[in-house]
């Protein structure tokens, strides 16, 4: 069968696209923005791109169009489409389908941690020798790949809350039909297609609904939304971490490693690579999920001592002139926050300068902007890239007085954090788009002083 996918230089449908090819479907797809590292996987697997949504792509007369959520009435390609009456389908509705039919399902779900914590199950899964299939919404280090098809009974999705498709307005987790469900955390987000924290609850119940007795869900129970939504009905076992009737961590000792417990019987030590006790908590909602695929803790400890990280999350891009800059996912003022405190604990010393691209819809909005400030508060200087918002990034900065600075024009800014970057430091760039290649334009620089 010959699929072609409308934007699939997206993380979430460039996976699709893998795991259609893997399938052995002949596979083609467009995109607005056709670029690395997504085109580069795609192309090395044989994937044809085209650049744009002409309406002549129908002439490719593929057996059926996939449409990604990012995809609207109006757009050339899609509107084709709908006019001669061709076959299309959701990617996630394709996905159910084709991949997840006969799967045990191990869901991601939540407004943060989402992608490390279905990298950190899908690595104890492997580990304990169960070679799981993963749709992960980035890379792995300890994979290389965001998707992969196998034989295995076992897939980890990361879980979107985000919509469907143009046509299909429900959550893309409603599909899944999952066995085993993370519900990691649940705070405001996508202001662009959610009035409010209740409209997103309504989401999460509508995937709690659908969960079997036989299965688990493993859910925050320092998260009162979360409390929320599992006591508006809920038909499933629910395993609480983070709390002492459930999955627990103790004290992290001097050597990062913290104890874990569960219902006060102390079963381990977990000894995670990543910093941040965010990170701490993914790690052990993964375990406790594993758990439930017959993986022992034991088992789990020692994969997550293991696991090597994911990238776009504090990775490391460089360092030039005793500056270490990073680049992180980070767009949402808790995650923001939580990842200026985990590099923090990494750190020996040196001063953290924030680098923050608010490109997020909810961002773009300005929903979150009085949060902004506290997010920051960590970081010894701050530097907003302020382009095409919808309000005065300075205004809302002015807090933070002279420790945050605010551009519209990206070269200026790389010069001002060059400039300020001192031996020592560590540059974090924080976005949830490429940024206009910051991360080599801030190395060339540092390297130029």
């Amino acid at each position: 069968m010959h699929i072609h996918i409308l934007g699939i230089c997206g993380t979430f449908m460039g996976g699709i696209a893998l795991l259609a090819r893997a399938s052995g479907h002949r596979v083609t797809g467009c995109d607005a923005n056709v670029y690395p590292p997504m085109s580069s996987q795609l192309e090395a697997e044989g994937i044809g791109l085209i650049e744009g949504y002409a309406a002549d792509q129908v002439e490719l007369k593929p057996d059926l169009f996939v449409v990604g959520n990012a995809i609207s009435r109006g757009n050339p390609l899609l509107e084709a489409i709908l006019d001669q009456g061709l076959p299309y389908v959701s990617g996630p509705q394709w996905l159910a389908e084709k991949v997840l039919r006969d799967k045990w399902v191990l869901a991601v779900a939540g407004t943060h941690g989402k992608t490390t914590t279905s990298s950190l199950l899908a690595w104890i899964l492997e580990h304990a020798g169960l070679n799981p299939g993963f749709l992960i919404g980035g890379v792995p280090q300890d994979f290389g790949v965001s998707a992969r098809l196998t034989s295995s009974p076992f897939f980890v999705i990361e879980a979107d809350e985000y919509d469907t498709a143009f046509c299909d307005k429900r959550s893309k987790f409603v599909h899944y039909r999952a066995r085993t469900a993370i519900l990691n955390n649940l705070e405001f987000d996508h202001a662009d297609i959610f009035s409010d924290l209740a409209a997103i609850e309504t989401q999460f119940h509508h995937f709690v609904r659908i969960l079997p007795k036989s299965g688990l869900i493993v859910a925050n129970g320092h998260e009162a939304s979360l409390m929320r939504v599992v006591q508006r009905g809920c038909w499933t076992p629910v395993e609480w971490f983070g709390v002492a009737v459930g999955w627990q961590l103790g004290d992290e000792a001097g050597d990062g490693a913290c104890s874990v417990s569960l219902a006060g019987e102390e079963i381990g030590c977990l000894r995670l690579p990543l910093a941040g006790a965010h990170n701490r908590a993914n790690a052990l909602a993964a375990l406790a999920a594993a758990r439930h695929a017959g993986v022992t803790p034991a088992v789990s400890l020692e994969a997550l001592a293991r696991f090597g990280g994911v990238r776009r999350r504090l990775e490391v891009r460089g360092e030039r002139r005793g500056v270490t800059v990073y680049d992180d996912f980070a767009h949402h003022p808790t995650a923001i926050a939580a990842t200026i405190q985990g590099l923090r604990q990494r750190m020996n010393g040196g001063r953290i300068l924030a680098v923050l691209e608010p490109r997020s819809n909810t961002m773009k909005l300005g929903v979150m902007k009085a949060q902004l400030p506290g997010s920051l508060e960590a970081a010894d200087l701050s530097f907003c890239y302020a382009a095409n918002l919808g309000w005065d990034a300075a205004e809302v900065l002015a807090p933070l007085g002279a420790r945050a600075r605010v551009f519209e024009d990206l070269d200026r800014l790389v010069g001002a954090v060059a400039a300020a970057a001192q031996a020592g430091d560590h540059v974090l760039v924080m976005s949830n788009g490429g940024f206009g290649g910051i991360h080599e334009k801030l190395l060339a620089r540092l390297a130029a002083r």
